[in-house]
């Protein structure tokens, strides 16, 4: 069991340096005494560069990506980035992919989303080959991977663990078959075993594959200023209401909107939500959203769950 943070991209973005200030959160970060930093991916800063950077100047943390979206990438390119994440971290990267959300691919790159689950499966074939294998050779419906040249990486070992941010039912049989656990967000713990655990389970099991990893990220904060709070979650998840994956997983969560899903208050009702999420199947919980208040309520709130982190690792 470990518990780590996710630092918002948005964030950085608002610094004078990006890369400078994701190394120095990471030290923050490790200093509090969690375990994984883990960061998004827009259209600015490189995700999977900036997990290496951070990985390579702080080794007391895991680092990995939630999530980098497979749409307009190829399974080449992204093992090649992973693969040098991995080598330069001395194998403490995992790289956490999503198909993304359709109104942002297709305004953003053009083309169509069609065939998403397709694309997953076959992305998910040849990546995981090259990760595995050094090579590939792979043809199918929606792309082509077969490099003339060795695609290996060295010093790329262990083979870089791939979560997807899987919450549907084809999704998550998909990842269940094909990759090493799931990157969840905004669902309730309830909801997480009932319609993420279980499925995910069952589909690595009839692949004669390992328990996948869960790793649930969930949005919240130490704070005294409930209402602040709660109207910044509420700016800064609404874009989840409208996206159909994350539309469905809320209402079996029981909420209205994601904001719902936040979690706001005391020491004790954030540690008493960590619990809840383990109990209920995560291997791993990691905090977002941390910054919706104040940077004294951040790291206070990073404070909180790393005494958390090391009464689990005793």
């Amino acid at each position: 069991m470990t518990i780590g943070i996710a630092l918002s991209p948005f964030a950085l973005d608002a610094t004078d340096n990006a890369v400078d200030a994701a190394v120095a959160l990471g030290e923050e970060v490790a200093a509090a005494g969690l375990s994984s930093l883990w960061f998004g991916q827009t259209f600015t800063s490189d995700a999977i560069a900036l997990a290496t950077m951070v990985g390579r100047a702080v080794p007391e943390l895991e680092v990995g990506t939630s999530a980098v979206p497979i749409t307009a990438r190829h399974p080449l390119l992204i093992a090649g980035q992973a693969q040098t994440a991995q080598a330069a971290t001395h194998g403490r990267f995992t790289l956490g992919l999503g198909l993304g959300a359709k109104s942002l691919a297709e305004s953003a790159f053009g083309g169509s989303f069609d065939r998403p689950i397709t694309r997953l499966r076959e992305f998910l074939t040849a990546l995981r080959t090259v990760l595995h294998t050094g090579a590939v050779d792979f043809h199918g419906e929606t792309l082509t991977a077969a490099p003339p040249l060795p695609a290996a990486v060295a010093g790329a070992r262990p083979p870089v663990p791939v979560l997807v941010a899987a919450m549907g039912p084809q999704v998550l049989r998909a990842t269940g078959e094909l990759a090493d656990g799931t990157l969840p967000f905004l669902v309730s713990p309830k909801a997480l075993a009932q319609h993420i655990v279980a499925p995910i389970i069952a589909a690595a099991e009839r692949a004669s594959r390992p328990s996948p990893r869960i790793t649930v990220l969930v949005p919240g904060v130490v704070t005294a200023d409930v209402d602040a709070a709660r109207a910044a979650a509420a700016a800064q998840t609404a874009f989840y209401d409208d996206i159909p994956s994350y539309a469905r997983i809320i209402e079996l969560s029981g909420a209205s909107r994601a904001a719902d899903l936040v979690v706001i208050g005391a020491e004790e009702m954030i540690a008493a939500r960590v619990e809840e999420y383990f109990a209920a199947g995560a291997t791993d919980v990691v905090f977002s959203q941390t910054d919706l208040t104040t940077p004294e309520d951040q790291r206070r709130t990073w404070q909180v769950l790393g005494e958390l982190r090391r009464s689990h690792a005793n």
